[in-house]
């Protein structure tokens, strides 16, 4: 129920994907894949999980790639033009 609240405030679901370097071997590329509901485009919630990712973990940031989504929407309608079916 907490999840359906966030979305009607504006909350979003949003996926991370957060690529960082190994800390033993920073040639090394590591991914690590976030999601949690957060409000586009500033998203406050992945700004503090990447800020306390610097300040605490020893992986170096490499990149993050972000896609946001809404779950709520208006419901689709399409007709069709025929029905068939098969026994």
């Amino acid at each position: 129920m907490a999840s359906l609240n966030l979305q009607l405030k504006g909350f979003r679901l949003t996926t991370a994907l957060i690529t960082y370097r190994l800390p033993d071997y920073p040639a090394l590329l590591q991914e690590y894949l976030w999601q949690n509901f957060d409000k586009a485009p500033r998203f406050p919630v992945l700004e503090k999980f990447l800020g306390f990712w610097e300040n605490n973990l020893d992986g170096k940031l490499y990149a993050v790639e972000v896609c946001s989504a809404e779950l709520i929407q208006p419901a689709r309608f399409q007709h069709i033009e025929h029905d068939v079916r098969l026994h």
